[in-house]
Protein backbone atom coordinates (compact mmCIF):
# COMPACT_ATOMS: atom_id res chain seq x y z
CA UNK A 1 0.00 0.00 0.00
CA UNK A 2 1.74 3.36 -0.38
CA UNK A 3 2.18 2.21 3.21
CA UNK A 4 -0.20 -0.45 2.17
CA UNK A 5 -1.12 -2.35 5.32
CA UNK A 6 -1.75 1.30 7.84
CA UNK A 7 -4.87 -0.08 7.80
CA UNK A 8 -4.84 -3.73 6.65
CA UNK A 9 -8.38 -5.03 4.90
CA UNK A 10 -11.05 -5.32 7.87
CA UNK A 11 -8.45 -6.93 8.60
CA UNK A 12 -8.87 -8.34 5.64
CA UNK A 13 -11.11 -9.42 7.72
CA UNK A 14 -12.39 -8.16 9.47
CA UNK A 15 -9.79 -7.51 12.26
CA UNK A 16 -10.69 -9.43 14.76
CA UNK A 17 -8.76 -8.68 17.70
CA UNK A 18 -6.31 -10.63 19.57
CA UNK A 19 -5.09 -8.73 22.52
CA UNK A 20 -1.43 -9.78 22.95
CA UNK A 21 -0.13 -10.55 26.68
CA UNK A 22 2.16 -8.34 28.73
CA UNK A 23 5.05 -11.06 27.87
CA UNK A 24 4.48 -10.73 24.25
CA UNK A 25 4.90 -7.49 24.00
CA UNK A 26 8.09 -7.13 26.07
CA UNK A 27 10.09 -10.28 24.91
CA UNK A 28 8.31 -10.87 21.02
CA UNK A 29 10.94 -13.12 19.71
CA UNK A 30 13.02 -16.49 21.23
CA UNK A 31 15.24 -18.29 19.87
CA UNK A 32 15.06 -21.92 19.37
CA UNK A 33 17.36 -24.74 18.97
CA UNK A 34 15.14 -26.55 15.99
CA UNK A 35 11.87 -26.09 14.19
CA UNK A 36 9.35 -27.92 15.55
CA UNK A 37 7.50 -28.72 12.41
CA UNK A 38 8.93 -30.25 8.81
CA UNK A 39 9.59 -26.87 6.66
CA UNK A 40 10.08 -26.90 2.98
CA UNK A 41 9.41 -23.78 0.65
CA UNK A 42 8.75 -25.93 -2.32
CA UNK A 43 7.30 -22.36 -4.00
CA UNK A 44 11.07 -20.40 -4.46
CA UNK A 45 12.56 -22.78 -6.98
CA UNK A 46 9.27 -24.14 -8.79
CA UNK A 47 7.67 -20.30 -9.45
CA UNK A 48 9.05 -17.51 -7.74
CA UNK A 49 13.17 -17.31 -7.07
CA UNK A 50 13.29 -13.88 -8.62
CA UNK A 51 10.42 -12.98 -6.50
CA UNK A 52 12.02 -13.54 -3.26
CA UNK A 53 15.62 -12.52 -4.17
CA UNK A 54 13.80 -8.78 -5.62
CA UNK A 55 11.69 -8.98 -2.04
CA UNK A 56 15.33 -9.75 -0.68
CA UNK A 57 16.76 -6.48 -2.56
CA UNK A 58 14.08 -4.30 -1.78
CA UNK A 59 14.72 -5.07 2.58
CA UNK A 60 18.55 -4.63 1.85
CA UNK A 61 17.71 -1.04 0.21
CA UNK A 62 15.94 -0.19 3.41
CA UNK A 63 18.42 -1.51 5.55
CA UNK A 64 21.64 1.13 3.98
CA UNK A 65 18.92 3.78 5.22
CA UNK A 66 19.51 6.14 7.99
CA UNK A 67 15.69 5.38 8.95
CA UNK A 68 16.58 1.52 9.69
CA UNK A 69 20.11 2.19 11.65
CA UNK A 70 17.62 4.39 14.15
CA UNK A 71 15.17 1.78 14.16
CA UNK A 72 17.82 -1.03 15.21
CA UNK A 73 19.63 1.10 17.30
CA UNK A 74 16.34 1.09 19.69
CA UNK A 75 15.55 -2.50 18.64
CA UNK A 76 16.18 -4.43 21.98
CA UNK A 77 15.81 -8.43 20.69
CA UNK A 78 19.58 -9.98 21.66
CA UNK A 79 21.58 -10.62 18.49
CA UNK A 80 18.77 -8.47 15.81
CA UNK A 81 21.50 -5.68 15.25
CA UNK A 82 20.78 -3.93 11.47
CA UNK A 83 24.55 -5.39 10.87
CA UNK A 84 23.33 -8.98 11.26
CA UNK A 85 20.10 -8.67 9.48
CA UNK A 86 22.05 -7.45 6.35
CA UNK A 87 24.40 -10.41 6.72
CA UNK A 88 21.72 -12.56 7.15
CA UNK A 89 19.90 -11.32 3.86
CA UNK A 90 23.06 -11.25 1.65
CA UNK A 91 23.65 -15.08 2.99
CA UNK A 92 19.95 -16.42 2.09
CA UNK A 93 20.12 -14.36 -1.07
CA UNK A 94 23.14 -16.37 -2.03
CA UNK A 95 21.41 -20.09 -0.94
CA UNK A 96 18.32 -19.05 -2.81
CA UNK A 97 20.32 -18.02 -6.10
CA UNK A 98 22.43 -20.57 -6.13
CA UNK A 99 20.46 -24.01 -4.67
CA UNK A 100 19.23 -26.57 -6.66
CA UNK A 101 16.20 -28.30 -4.94
CA UNK A 102 14.52 -26.85 -2.00
CA UNK A 103 15.58 -29.70 0.11
CA UNK A 104 19.14 -28.37 -0.63
CA UNK A 105 17.83 -24.83 0.23
CA UNK A 106 16.43 -26.12 3.35
CA UNK A 107 19.10 -27.66 4.55
CA UNK A 108 21.53 -24.81 4.20
CA UNK A 109 19.26 -22.40 6.12
CA UNK A 110 19.20 -24.93 8.93
CA UNK A 111 22.66 -25.34 9.16
CA UNK A 112 23.87 -21.44 8.82
CA UNK A 113 20.92 -19.82 10.66
CA UNK A 114 19.26 -19.83 14.16
CA UNK A 115 15.45 -19.28 14.35
CA UNK A 116 13.26 -17.12 16.97
CA UNK A 117 10.45 -18.00 17.56
CA UNK A 118 7.39 -15.30 17.85
CA UNK A 119 5.56 -15.89 21.41
CA UNK A 120 2.49 -14.90 20.06
CA UNK A 121 -0.49 -13.40 21.52
CA UNK A 122 -0.66 -16.33 24.03
CA UNK A 123 2.97 -16.37 24.96
CA UNK A 124 3.03 -19.66 23.64
CA UNK A 125 3.78 -19.01 19.85
CA UNK A 126 0.37 -18.99 18.59
CA UNK A 127 0.34 -16.23 15.62
CA UNK A 128 -3.17 -15.30 14.00
CA UNK A 129 -2.63 -14.46 10.61
CA UNK A 130 -4.78 -12.67 8.09
CA UNK A 131 -4.23 -11.54 4.26
CA UNK A 132 -4.62 -8.14 2.36
CA UNK A 133 -4.26 -7.26 -0.82
CA UNK A 134 -4.31 -3.52 -3.37
CA UNK A 135 -7.81 -3.87 -5.32
CA UNK A 136 -8.58 -2.68 -8.52
CA UNK A 137 -11.45 -0.35 -8.94
CA UNK A 138 -13.18 1.73 -11.45
CA UNK A 139 -13.39 5.51 -10.55
CA UNK A 140 -13.51 9.21 -11.91
CA UNK A 141 -11.62 11.98 -11.76
CA UNK A 142 -14.76 14.30 -11.61
CA UNK A 143 -17.99 13.67 -9.42
CA UNK A 144 -20.90 12.45 -12.06
CA UNK A 145 -24.42 10.84 -11.04
CA UNK A 146 -22.55 7.79 -11.18
CA UNK A 147 -19.33 7.93 -9.52
CA UNK A 148 -20.12 9.80 -5.63
CA UNK A 149 -18.04 8.57 -3.13
CA UNK A 150 -14.93 10.68 -3.26
CA UNK A 151 -11.34 9.85 -1.94
CA UNK A 152 -9.18 13.09 -0.38
CA UNK A 153 -5.70 13.96 -0.79
CA UNK A 154 -4.15 15.20 2.49
CA UNK A 155 -5.16 18.88 3.30
CA UNK A 156 -2.26 21.36 3.19
CA UNK A 157 -3.21 22.46 6.80
CA UNK A 158 -3.20 18.92 8.16
CA UNK A 159 0.12 18.46 10.33
CA UNK A 160 -1.74 21.79 12.41
CA UNK A 161 -5.26 20.44 12.68
CA UNK A 162 -6.49 20.20 16.63
CA UNK A 163 -7.19 17.10 18.14
CA UNK A 164 -9.06 15.33 18.41
CA UNK A 165 -9.41 15.41 15.22
CA UNK A 166 -12.63 15.55 12.99
CA UNK A 167 -14.56 12.38 12.83
CA UNK A 168 -15.31 10.41 9.74
CA UNK A 169 -18.42 11.53 9.58
CA UNK A 170 -17.53 15.22 9.84
CA UNK A 171 -14.59 14.51 6.91
CA UNK A 172 -17.15 12.40 4.60
CA UNK A 173 -20.44 13.03 5.55
CA UNK A 174 -22.87 10.38 7.03
CA UNK A 175 -23.80 9.30 3.46
CA UNK A 176 -19.71 9.07 2.29
CA UNK A 177 -20.11 11.84 -0.43
CA UNK A 178 -18.65 14.48 1.22
CA UNK A 179 -21.59 17.31 0.65
CA UNK A 180 -20.94 19.23 3.69
CA UNK A 181 -17.40 17.70 4.23
CA UNK A 182 -15.05 20.10 6.11
CA UNK A 183 -12.28 19.30 3.41
CA UNK A 184 -13.91 19.84 1.10
CA UNK A 185 -11.96 20.72 -2.40
CA UNK A 186 -9.29 18.50 -1.40
CA UNK A 187 -11.04 15.53 -3.43
CA UNK A 188 -8.80 13.09 -5.27
CA UNK A 189 -10.77 10.91 -7.27
CA UNK A 190 -14.58 9.32 -6.69
CA UNK A 191 -15.80 6.54 -7.03
CA UNK A 192 -19.23 4.55 -7.77
CA UNK A 193 -19.90 2.22 -4.63
CA UNK A 194 -19.54 3.68 -1.26
CA UNK A 195 -17.77 0.42 -0.19
CA UNK A 196 -15.25 0.26 -2.29
CA UNK A 197 -14.38 3.85 -1.36
CA UNK A 198 -14.17 2.63 2.28
CA UNK A 199 -12.63 -0.34 1.55
CA UNK A 200 -9.68 1.43 -0.47
CA UNK A 201 -9.28 3.30 3.03
CA UNK A 202 -8.69 0.04 4.61
CA UNK A 203 -6.42 -1.40 2.63
CA UNK A 204 -4.87 2.35 1.91
CA UNK A 205 -4.48 1.47 -1.90
CA UNK A 206 -5.81 0.94 -5.21
CA UNK A 207 -5.49 0.82 -8.57
CA UNK A 208 -8.14 2.44 -10.75
CA UNK A 209 -9.00 2.40 -13.87
CA UNK A 210 -10.70 5.80 -14.95
CA UNK A 211 -13.30 6.55 -17.13
CA UNK A 212 -10.84 8.76 -19.59
CA UNK A 213 -9.11 5.06 -20.46
CA UNK A 214 -6.02 6.00 -18.27
CA UNK A 215 -5.15 3.73 -15.18
CA UNK A 216 -4.25 5.55 -11.56
CA UNK A 217 -2.35 4.45 -8.22
CA UNK A 218 -3.01 5.82 -5.05
CA UNK A 219 -1.58 5.07 -2.11
CA UNK A 220 -1.36 6.33 1.80
CA UNK A 221 -1.04 9.97 2.64
CA UNK A 222 -1.47 10.08 6.12
CA UNK A 223 -4.04 9.77 8.46
CA UNK A 224 -6.13 10.99 11.42
CA UNK A 225 -5.21 10.48 14.73
CA UNK A 226 -7.63 7.91 15.50
CA UNK A 227 -7.52 3.58 16.31
CA UNK A 228 -8.83 1.67 13.71
CA UNK A 229 -12.59 -0.30 14.00
CA UNK A 230 -13.37 -3.39 12.69
CA UNK A 231 -16.13 -3.65 10.75
CA UNK A 232 -16.21 -7.54 10.81
CA UNK A 233 -16.47 -7.22 15.18
CA UNK A 234 -18.47 -4.40 14.73
CA UNK A 235 -21.19 -6.37 12.94
CA UNK A 236 -20.22 -9.48 15.28
CA UNK A 237 -20.56 -7.64 18.52
CA UNK A 238 -24.41 -6.68 17.08
CA UNK A 239 -25.18 -9.99 16.07
CA UNK A 240 -25.58 -9.29 12.63
CA UNK A 241 -22.92 -12.04 11.33
CA UNK A 242 -21.81 -14.84 13.40
CA UNK A 243 -18.24 -14.96 14.54
CA UNK A 244 -17.74 -18.58 12.90
CA UNK A 245 -19.65 -17.18 9.71
CA UNK A 246 -17.37 -14.08 9.14
CA UNK A 247 -14.98 -13.52 6.51
CA UNK A 248 -14.83 -10.92 3.81
CA UNK A 249 -17.07 -12.35 1.77
CA UNK A 250 -19.72 -12.72 4.09
CA UNK A 251 -19.18 -9.21 5.73
CA UNK A 252 -19.35 -7.95 1.94
CA UNK A 253 -22.55 -9.71 1.18
CA UNK A 254 -24.43 -8.73 4.19
CA UNK A 255 -23.55 -5.18 3.92
CA UNK A 256 -24.73 -4.75 -0.06
CA UNK A 257 -27.72 -6.47 0.87
CA UNK A 258 -28.42 -3.81 3.93
CA UNK A 259 -26.75 -0.76 2.02
CA UNK A 260 -28.76 1.71 4.27
CA UNK A 261 -26.30 0.00 7.27
CA UNK A 262 -23.36 1.42 5.35
CA UNK A 263 -24.26 5.06 7.63
CA UNK A 264 -24.62 2.91 10.57
CA UNK A 265 -21.05 1.03 10.70
CA UNK A 266 -18.66 2.96 8.32
CA UNK A 267 -18.47 6.27 11.02
CA UNK A 268 -18.05 4.15 13.45
CA UNK A 269 -14.11 3.79 12.23
CA UNK A 270 -13.07 7.33 12.88
CA UNK A 271 -9.67 6.82 11.39
CA UNK A 272 -9.98 8.55 8.04
CA UNK A 273 -7.40 7.66 5.08
CA UNK A 274 -5.94 10.58 2.50
CA UNK A 275 -4.02 9.43 -0.35
CA UNK A 276 -2.00 10.81 -3.30
CA UNK A 277 -0.85 9.86 -6.92
CA UNK A 278 1.90 7.26 -6.88
CA UNK A 279 2.52 7.18 -10.60
CA UNK A 280 2.18 3.74 -11.20
CA UNK A 281 4.52 2.38 -8.75
CA UNK A 282 3.86 -1.10 -7.07
CA UNK A 283 2.47 -1.18 -3.83
CA UNK A 284 4.63 -0.06 -1.13
CA UNK A 285 5.17 -1.47 2.87
CA UNK A 286 5.49 1.02 5.57
CA UNK A 287 9.47 0.63 4.94
CA UNK A 288 8.65 2.69 1.82
CA UNK A 289 10.49 -0.32 -0.68
CA UNK A 290 7.60 -2.01 -2.62
CA UNK A 291 5.64 -5.45 -1.23
CA UNK A 292 6.08 -8.61 -2.85
CA UNK A 293 3.24 -11.35 -3.54
CA UNK A 294 3.16 -13.82 -0.96
CA UNK A 295 6.65 -12.66 -0.25
CA UNK A 296 6.05 -9.51 1.91
CA UNK A 297 3.96 -9.78 5.56
CA UNK A 298 3.20 -6.88 7.85
CA UNK A 299 4.14 -7.25 11.68
CA UNK A 300 3.71 -4.99 14.55
CA UNK A 301 6.96 -2.73 13.77
CA UNK A 302 7.06 -1.14 17.66
CA UNK A 303 8.21 -4.68 18.51
CA UNK A 304 9.11 -6.88 15.11
CA UNK A 305 12.33 -6.22 12.81
CA UNK A 306 11.99 -4.55 10.07
CA UNK A 307 13.12 -5.70 6.81
CA UNK A 308 14.21 -8.78 8.33
CA UNK A 309 14.31 -12.54 6.79
CA UNK A 310 10.76 -14.19 8.50
CA UNK A 311 9.53 -17.72 8.33
CA UNK A 312 5.33 -18.30 8.26
CA UNK A 313 4.07 -21.97 8.71
CA UNK A 314 0.58 -21.40 8.35
CA UNK A 315 -2.34 -21.94 5.65
CA UNK A 316 -2.08 -19.95 2.61
CA UNK A 317 -4.68 -20.34 -0.49
CA UNK A 318 -3.50 -20.84 -4.00
CA UNK A 319 -5.49 -22.27 -7.26
CA UNK A 320 -4.86 -25.45 -7.84
CA UNK A 321 -4.13 -27.33 -11.43
CA UNK A 322 -8.43 -27.12 -11.80
CA UNK A 323 -8.80 -23.18 -11.00
CA UNK A 324 -10.12 -24.41 -7.48
CA UNK A 325 -9.08 -22.24 -4.34
CA UNK A 326 -7.42 -24.66 -2.21
CA UNK A 327 -5.49 -23.46 1.67
CA UNK A 328 -2.47 -25.99 2.42
CA UNK A 329 -0.42 -25.70 5.02
CA UNK A 330 2.29 -24.11 3.69
CA UNK A 331 5.99 -23.05 4.76
CA UNK A 332 7.27 -19.23 3.01
CA UNK A 333 10.23 -17.89 3.70
CA UNK A 334 9.27 -13.65 3.68
CA UNK A 335 10.24 -10.26 4.19
CA UNK A 336 9.25 -8.20 7.39
CA UNK A 337 8.44 -4.90 5.10
CA UNK A 338 4.99 -3.73 6.04
CA UNK A 339 2.85 -2.68 9.40
CA UNK A 340 -0.80 -2.03 9.61
CA UNK A 341 -2.99 0.08 12.22
CA UNK A 342 -4.99 -3.30 13.05
CA UNK A 343 -1.56 -5.42 13.57
CA UNK A 344 -0.43 -5.11 17.27
CA UNK A 345 1.50 -7.47 19.10
CA UNK A 346 3.31 -10.51 18.63
CA UNK A 347 0.82 -12.49 17.61
CA UNK A 348 -0.23 -10.87 14.58
CA UNK A 349 0.68 -11.01 10.87
CA UNK A 350 -0.90 -9.88 7.74
CA UNK A 351 -0.09 -11.90 4.08
CA UNK A 352 0.27 -9.16 1.11
CA UNK A 353 -1.22 -11.44 -2.16
CA UNK A 354 -0.79 -8.96 -4.61
CA UNK A 355 -3.24 -6.59 -6.86
CA UNK A 356 -6.49 -7.95 -8.20
CA UNK A 357 -9.40 -10.17 -7.93
CA UNK A 358 -7.36 -13.49 -7.06
CA UNK A 359 -5.29 -11.44 -4.18
CA UNK A 360 -8.69 -10.59 -3.00
CA UNK A 361 -10.04 -14.04 -2.65
CA UNK A 362 -7.04 -15.64 -1.54
CA UNK A 363 -6.66 -12.78 1.03
CA UNK A 364 -10.43 -12.91 1.86
CA UNK A 365 -9.97 -16.63 3.35
CA UNK A 366 -6.99 -15.68 5.55
CA UNK A 367 -8.48 -15.85 8.90
CA UNK A 368 -6.08 -18.76 11.24
CA UNK A 369 -3.16 -19.25 13.12
CA UNK A 370 0.15 -20.53 12.47
CA UNK A 371 3.58 -19.89 13.48
CA UNK A 372 6.01 -17.13 12.77
CA UNK A 373 10.25 -17.44 12.77
CA UNK A 374 12.84 -14.58 12.22
CA UNK A 375 16.40 -15.80 11.03
CA UNK A 376 19.89 -14.67 11.69
CA UNK A 377 23.41 -16.29 10.85
CA UNK A 378 24.86 -18.08 13.08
Amino acid sequence: MSNLSKVSLINIGLGLFFAPSLFAQNVPLKPVDSLPMEVLDQQILSRDRQSLIRAVDHSLRYLNIESSRKAYENYNVPGFTRERVIASLRRFRELVATSHSSAQLQQAIEREFRFYRSVGHDGDGTVHFTGYFQPIYRASRQRTDEFRYPLYRKPSNFDSWNKPHPTRAQLEGVDGRGTDSVIKGNELVWLGDRLEAYLVQVQGSAELRLTDGQTMTIGFNGATDYPYVSLGRELINDGKVPAEEMSLPRLMQYLESNPDELSVYLPRNNRFIFFNETGGQPPMGSLNVPVTDERSIATDKSIMPPGALALIHTRIPQLNSDGQMITPVTSRYVLDQDTGSAIRGAGRVDIFFGTGDIPKAQAGLVDWDGDLFYLLLK
